[in-house]
């Protein structure tokens, strides 16, 4: 066989975790505002249509990379929360995962945008942004029950407490996250931590 006669050799697609990371690094590098499939492709070196086959629509390429993010954030999660300190101090850490790193944080600038386009979405993305919600929601609930058993939290329902925590977090980091003037992520942790300690920390007799 000749050379010029020769089968071209193609060259593979990227595995998906690796386009949602490029997914994830444009948001963080560039904005939100910069991802596009054209613009993927381009980074991957794949065509907008190769893209397509995989994703869809540009709405299930940014869910997929939500639930990509949302694992490795949940890895991180889970090694917090099952450590043998005390589960105040577990709680906290949790709180910081949680909260915005700032303006514009890639998680939470994509976080938006998935949430801003749920109002059309189907019942299948629905359900998977629930499930997003549902992970976070039972381990503070966990957390919660854990120091209410160990006596380190006063007894509380845990799962009203941990609503009402959460309703308290995603406020602030909502306003972390669009940059809104006069709120701080160091202000969003003091406000929780005062929250917690006059909802749930026990006080000695």
């Amino acid at each position: 066989m000749t050379e010029s006669s020769a089968p071209r050799r193609r060259t593979p697609a990227p595995p998906r975790e690796e386009l949602l990371a490029a997914a994830m690094g444009m948001i963080a590098e560039r904005g939100l505002e910069k991802l596009t499939m054209a613009a993927l492709g381009r980074e991957v070196g794949m065509s907008s249509g190769h893209l397509l086959y995989y994703f869809r629509s540009k709405d299930e390429l940014l869910l997929q990379t939500l639930e990509w993010s949302e694992g490795r954030l949940g890895a991180a999660r889970g090694r917090l929360l099952a450590g043998e300190g005390p589960a105040r101090e577990r709680l906290a850490a949790y709180v910081d995962l949680y909260v915005p790193d700032g303006h514009r944080d890639p998680h939470w600038t994509l976080w938006l945008e998935v949430w801003n386009r749920s109002q059309n979405a189907d019942d299948d993305a629905r359900a998977r942004q629930a499930a997003i919600e549902g992970a976070w929601h039972r381990d503070l609930v966990a957390l919660i029950a854990e120091g209410v058993s160990r006596g380190e939290f006063r007894e509380v329902d845990a799962d009203r407490f941990a609503t009402r925590t959460r309703a308290l977090l995603d406020g602030f980091s909502i306003q972390v996250a669009i940059g809104l003037r006069g709120i701080s992520r160091e202000q969003v942790l003091a406000h929780v931590r005062e929250f917690v300690e006059d909802g749930l920390i026990a006080r000695s007799s």
